[in-house]
């Protein structure tokens, strides 16, 4: 398969669903090889085929990005896999939303460990490879795409904890796109506004009718539509920087 991102490699966690399979596809047909990274191996392999089949190249990589150790087992496998690494989607998130008081602190303790640790953990381990990237690969340029949320720049109210950890997505993705522009590492982060994925059906029936009430007969974003964001970001040429990137349903206020 042939295409922009030709003999490029890409990394997305998350990616037995949602935005994280769309985007593995999504960069696998504009030419990345792509390690797909995630805890349900059975998804990841389907997804693999499925590349496969349409002419691109996958590897399965099996892992629970919260801890470290894992985490940079599996950009280390990617790595010895697939040869290099070039493009980062920190993309896998849990959202369990609620009222504060009386919260379990196991959820807050969940979102904290995979919104904000495992994207924090993958990073740390990728960056060495990134830099290495962006100064001998094809493109002279490196890419790190942090999924944040609507939620990393508004606060509402029963996504308390989820919205700490998406904040903290944004203001590290700030502080670390300052550290790397001049290496030509680029840092951008994609904030969706609501997308018709599996996350809110982690939630209890109670707050995902809270969820659909407030939302009413908005046609909700698709996953694809965010797969085609992160592609447009890692598509552009060296010069090019797309640091930030708000994309919401057009009728959601």
């Amino acid at each position: 398969m042939t295409g922009r991102l030709g003999g490029t490699v890409a990394l997305v966690t998350g990616a037995s669903s949602g935005i994280g399979h769309a985007t593995a596809l999504e960069l696998a047909r504009q030419g990345a090889a792509v390690a797909v990274v995630g805890r349900r191996e059975d998804r990841l392999t389907d997804l693999a085929a499925q590349i496969t089949k349409e002419g691109g190249s996958a590897l399965v990589v099996p892992a629970d990005i919260t801890t470290s150790q894992a985490a940079a087992e599996a950009v280390a496998r990617t790595v010895d896999g697939l040869g290099r690494l070039d493009i980062l989607v920190n993309n896998a998130g849990l959202m369990l939303l609620g009222p504060t008081p009386g919260a379990d602190q196991n959820d807050w303790q969940r979102m904290i460990d995979i919104n904000l640790m495992g994207l924090l953990h993958t990073t740390h381990a990728a960056v060495p490879h990134l830099v290495k990237a962006a100064t001998d690969g094809p493109r002279q340029v490196a890419d790190i795409i942090n999924i944040s949320s609507l939620n990393g720049r508004n606060a509402y109210a029963m996504m308390a904890v989820y919205t700490a950890t998406k904040f903290g997505v944004t203001g590290f993705s700030e502080a670390l796109r300052q550290e790397l522009a001049k290496r030509h590492v680029r840092v951008s982060v994609v904030e969706p506004g609501s997308v018709d994925t599996e996350l809110r059906t982690h939630n209890s029936d109670a707050v995902q009718q809270l969820l659909n009430a407030g939302l009413g007969n908005v046609e909700r974003l698709q996953s694809e539509d965010i797969a085609e964001a992160v592609g447009y970001i890692v598509s552009r040429p060296r010069h090019v920087a797309v640091n930030e990137l708000l994309v919401r349903p057009t009728e959601q206020v």
